[in-house]
This record gives C-alpha cells, structure tokens and sequence, in this order.
C-alpha cells in the first residue's frame, strides 16, 4: 500500500510512520520541514492548507493519514485547523482517492451521553481550544464528507511515547478507561491501531476511539 501520511514529523505522526514502514508499506511523509520521520522513508515539504499541492502529493496512492495538529502559537487555532481539513479533503478528492484516516482529538468524546469531555467545566484550559478544534473538524467530516471512505481516530485522553505492546481496546464515540479510571493509550499502540485501520477498514465514515 502506498500511504500518503501530512504531519508525518509530530510525535504520534512520526510513530504512523514508523509503523507503516514497519509493515512493508510505501510512506510518503509530508511536512512542512520536509524532514524524513524514519530512515528510509520518503519525505517531502507542502502544507495540507493548500488543496492543489495535497492533490498533487497523493495521487495515486492508496490511502491518506492525517496527523496534522491544530495550530499552537497561541493564536485561536479553530478556523485554521478547519480550514486545514476542508484543503486535505479538497484535494484528495482532486486526486480520486478514496481512503482518508485521521488523527482526532480526545476532548471530543463522550465523558456521559451528549456530554464531550471539553464540555465539562474543569476541562484544562490550555487544552481546550486545540479541543474546540477538533471537535470543528469532526463535524465537518460527518456533515459534508460522505463521498470518501474516511476514519477519525480519537485516542485517549492521555497519550505520549512509551511501549508498542499491540494490546488496546477500541471503541466508538465514548471515552474509554482503564480498571482505575484512566483514559491513555501510548503513541506506539495508537499508531499500530491506525495503521491497522488503514489496512483493513471496519470503521468507514465516522469516529473510532483507541485506548488501554
């Protein structure tokens, strides 16, 4: 599979990546430096806010990841994280593919019915407009992307580097947790359960959530 992975450079792209090739997949790493994530794998510079280029970077591969993360420069990050999926979608439509998996956020799920995380009023607040944000994107793939094979992948609430040990639960729109009430997930088991979903796709058009 030739995989076309934006935001390959970010620490839970760079683990998509590494996975990927680990898996005998072809990867493409785009991101904005350009940087290769993984020895052996080729990169290239282009942001995915230009539909044109993205049309251009992913024709004919087989599937496209996204791992592209709200902006974080302090500025709010809401219509410019849309607009980055709005110009993602653009473009691999341009292109004629079919598959698109991205990388969610974990504020958007469901704590209680109807209730998302980034709902509840002690909800971190340095968080909470990178969750905002998300939670724009996720509407947007739901309302007006329904002409592409499209996955959302939520991880859980707590992520960060740490053991690749291929045993994790997935779930839908609520948040998962563990036997003490912990929602985490490492980036190496999320990144295996991303690229299994890219393989062999059982949760089409809609949100999946990954965690311990």
């Amino acid at each position: 599979m030739k995989l076309v992975l934006f935001g390959a450079t970010g620490m839970v792209g760079s683990r998509i990546a590494t996975e990927a090739s680990a898996r005998g997949h072809q990867v493409v790493a785009v991101s904005r430096s350009g940087q290769s994530p993984v020895p052996g794998v080729a990169s290239t510079a282009a942001d995915a806010s230009d539909p044109a280029k993205v049309a251009e970077l992913v024709a004919g591969a087989d599937a496209v990841g996204s791992a592209c993360v709200p902006p974080r420069d302090g500025s709010d990050p809401r219509e410019p994280f849309l607009v980055l999926n709005q110009s993602l979608v653009d473009g691999v439509r341009t292109a004629g593919v079919r598959r698109l998996v991205i990388v969610g956020g974990a504020g958007t799920l469901e704590v209680a019915p109807g209730q998302a995380a980034c709902d509840l009023p002690d909800f971190p607040e340095t968080y909470l407009p990178e969750a905002l944000a998300h939670r724009d994107a996720l509407a947007f793939y739901r309302a007006y992307v329904d002409d592409l094979d499209w996955t959302y992948i939520s991880p859980a609430a707590e992520i960060g580097p740490g053991e690749r040990t291929g045993e994790f639960r997935i779930g839908g729109d609520r948040m998962l947790t563990d036997a003490e009430g912990r929602s985490r997930i490492s980036a190496e088991d999320y990144a295996m359960a991303f690229v299994d979903q890219l393989e062999m796709p059982v949760h089409p058009n809609g949100r999946m959530s990954v965690a311990y």
